[in-house]
C-alpha cells in the first residue's frame, strides 16, 4: 500500500509548496531513513528548488556519511553546517542541566538553522516526523516538531521502511537501528523501552480494534507515552478573558 503512496505524497508536497506560495523546500539529512524518504520525496516534488542541510552537533561520522549518501543517491543539493561549536557555547552559558536537557538542545538548534535557509531562500520546511513517533510523543517540541509540514504523518515505521525501498533508498540506511543521534550509543527503541514493531502493532490495533492479541506491558506502555505527550500534538492552550 506504502509504495504506491510515493507519487500521491510527492503530489501533495508540491501542493503546499505552491498554497503557500512560496519556492521550494528545506529538510533536515541526519543519515536515517525517515530524512532519506523525505529527501527523496522533495526531490521528486520540487526538482532543484529544495536543500538537505547536514547539521552535525557532535554527531557519529557514519551518520554524515549516509546523510551525504542520500544527497549523492537523489542528486539533493546540501549545505553542512555544524552546530557542535553553538552547542558547546550555548551549554557553557547554561546552569548544569542533565542528559536529556542537553539532548534537546540539539533538535532545536537544528529547527532555527531550517527556518534561517527557509526564510533566506523563500521555502517550506519539511519534517521528516512519522505516524509511530507522533503517536508517542517522539520527537522534541520545538525541535523536530516545530516544521511547517508532515509528509509523512500517517504513516508508521514499518510503512516508511516500505516507501524507502520502493524509492531505492541506499539499503545501508533502510536497515540501521533508527536513532536520533542525541547521545553516543542512543537508539530510538532503547530509549523508549519498546520497539517500533510494538508501536506499530499497537497503532494498527487501534485503528482496527484488534489489540487483544498485544501483551498488557506493551498496551500500558504505549498509552503511557501517548497521554504524557498529548500537550505536543494539541494547540497552545490559551486563556480567554470572561466578558463582564
Amino acid at each position: 500500500m506504502s509504495q504506491n503512496q510515493a507519487p500521491a505524497i510527492s503530489n501533495w508536497i508540491r501542493e503546499q509548496v505552491r498554497r503557500a506560495g512560496v519556492g521550494g523546500t528545506v529538510f533536515g539529512l541526519s543519515g536515517g531513513v525517515d530524512s532519506a524518504v523525505v529527501a527523496a520525496l522533495c526531490k521528486e516534488a520540487t526538482g532543484e528548488d529544495n536543500l538537505g542541510l547536514i547539521m552535525p552537533c557532535h554527531s557519529l561520522d557514519e551518520d554524515i556519511a549516509h546523510a551525504r549518501l542520500v544527497a549523492d543517491t537523489f542528486q539533493v543539493k546540501t549545505l553542512t553546517v555544524n552546530l557542535s561549536p553553538v552547542f558547546d557555547s550555548l551549554k557553557a552559558m547554561l546552569p548544569e542541566g542533565n542528559q536529556l536537557a542537553y539532548a534537546n538542545l540539539k533538535p532545536r538548534l537544528r529547527m532555527m538553522t531550517l527556518y534561517y535557509f527557509a526564510n533566506l531562500n523563500h521555502y517550506l520546511v519539511v519534517g521528516t516526523g512519522n505516524k509511530s513517533e507522533i503517536s508517542v510523543g517522539y520527537f522534541t517540541k520545538y525541535g523536530d516538531g516545530g516544521v511547517d509540514i508532515l509528509p509523512l504523518g500517517d504513516f508508521l515505521k514499518r510503512e516508511v521502511r516500505e516507501l524507502a525501498r520502493s524509492l531505492k533508498v541506499p539499503r545501508v540506511i533502510i536497515d540501521k537501528p533508527p536513532s536520533a543521534g542525541l547521545w553516543a550509543g542512543q537508539t530510538d527503541e532503547s530509549e523508549m523501552g519498546v520497539t517500533y514493531e510494538e508501536i506499530d502493532n499497537y497503532l494498527k490495533g487501534l485503528e482496527e480494534k484488534t489489540t487483544s492479541d498485544l501483551t498488557s506491558q506493551v498496551k500500558n506502555k504505549v498509552n503511557a507515552m501517548m497521554t504524557a505527550s498529548e500537550h505536543k500534538r494539541t494547540p497552545i492552550p490559551i486563556y480567554y478573558r470572561k466578558q463582564a
